[in-house]
């Protein structure tokens, strides 16, 4: 059953640096950068919905909300590609 309210995100000085510099990093693989410009987004004062981001960012709400939860579960280190189930790779990236 979906969470009729996004959970809050408040980020302090230290984590709001953090969050900036991977946006900002010109090194920063895309993905990373999109899932970390979401969860400033919804750290800004107006509290925005899952809704309003997903619009601003042309995703979906379901990835506003998981990026966001595990933001909140896991810090910066959550916004990283989960490993890939499967037989590892052959050849390297």
């Amino acid at each position: 059953m979906p969470v009729p309210f996004a959970l809050a995100v408040v980020l302090n000085d230290a984590a709001r640096s953090d969050l900036e510099s991977v946006v900002r990093a010109g090194s920063t693989p895309q993905a990373l950068a999109f899932r970390a410009g979401l969860v400033l987004r919804a750290a800004e004062p107006d509290q925005p919905s899952n809704w309003q981001i997903a619009i601003e960012f042309a995703c979906s709400r379901d990835t506003v909300s998981k990026w966001r939860g595990r933001y909140l579960r896991e810090g910066l280190p959550g916004l990283q590609d989960a490993p890939r189930p499967g037989r590892p790779r052959a050849f390297s990236p």
